[in-house]
């Protein structure tokens, strides 16, 4: 019994054709049928049903070929590992970010990434933190880009830090400030609309709630940004956003003012993570200094300067 057999056999299975399986593995009608008949007589047992127009597994050959797909997905993963350690820019990077960056971020980063990495294959994934970081740990990912620090035994290269922004109704009093930053204080005694639990990003907002001597509203918790953006918009409340959240090409919402924050701002800090045992780690160094030039240019110079964080971004997810 080999691959080659097995392939064959799992070909059957899905085309339910010895011409068409024999068609998709490249090789002749006979071939594939005799290398078939081969491996029956290997294991004594009848795989496939062979009837005038109709070919179908036996139940023995079900179950074989559940197993052979097992075999050849491990077969083609351990190729993948070998080509990933000849060459890690040609293989495939599998890469979780969290929600409340990943549709925000990936946009500005992802055209630059192929253009200097134009044979490397890079999956994306978005997922709450806790998800990310235990699909890291398992293997299942190769790189986390997430808001540091969490409680995690990995590789971390930081990125850059994001501000928070206020946001609030057109209607409210603090929209007239226009461009002038506000201190966090004038959050005192103000209800702040937030995101459930499991985010993040609600655990950072809470960081400046308790700095502030703001509260969370009662009653609301938002599944995403976009709710919160629509929520403020509505004139229910306010509100804290990552800058990225309002770049372009972001549209802007005419019902919210955005009002920066005078020293020390809160912010969030990114980084990206990974196993220290990672064949990717050169190319992942790569990777963050581009992402790092990227986000240079959309939030200026100081937000890859790193300096260290002036509100404790969450621990989880």
């Amino acid at each position: 019994m080999n691959l080659r057999d097995l392939r064959y056999l799992v070909a059957v299975g899905e085309h339910r054709h010895f011409g068409r399986a024999a068609e998709a593995c490249f090789v002749s009608q006979p071939t594939l049928s005799t290398q078939i008949k081969k491996l029956e007589r290997e294991l004594g047992v009848e795989l496939v049903e062979r009837t005038p127009g109709n070919v179908m597994l036996t139940a023995v050959g079900e179950q074989v070929v559940a197993r052979a797909r097992l075999m050849l997905d491990e077969a083609d993963s351990i190729r993948s590992i070998a080509r990933r350690a000849q060459d890690p820019r040609s293989g495939t990077l599998r890469m979780g970010l969290f929600p409340t960056l990943a549709p925000y971020l990936l946009p500005h980063v992802v055209p630059p990434i192929h253009e200097r990495f134009p044979n490397l294959e890079l999956l994306l994934v978005e997922e709450k933190t806790e998800i990310v970081l235990q699909q890291l740990n398992a293997g299942r990912l190769d790189v986390g880009v997430l808001a540091v620090p969490v409680d995690a035994r990995l590789h971390q290269e930081n990125l850059f830090q994001e501000d928070f922004l206020l946001a609030v109704p057109r209607t409210h009093p603090l929209a007239a400030r226009g461009d002038e930053p506000v201190d966090v204080g004038v959050l005192v005694d103000t209800h702040v609309l937030l995101l459930e639990e499991g985010h993040c990003m609600r655990d950072q907002a809470l960081s400046v709630c308790r700095l502030s001597g703001a509260a969370e509203m009662a009653g609301f918790r938002a599944t995403s940004l976009e709710t919160l953006r629509q929520m403020v918009s509505a004139g229910v409340g306010v509100t804290l956003l990552p800058e990225l959240t309002v770049r372009p090409p972001v549209p802007p919402s005419d019902g919210i003012a955005l009002l920066r924050f005078a020293d020390p701002v809160p912010r969030r800090q990114i980084a990206m993570l990974w196993r220290e045992t990672s064949v990717y780690g050169d190319l992942l160094r790569e990777m963050a200094e581009v992402i790092r030039t990227v986000v240079s240019g959309l939030l200026g110079p100081d937000a890859v300067a790193l300096p260290p964080a002036l509100v404790d971004p969450a621990r989880a997810g």
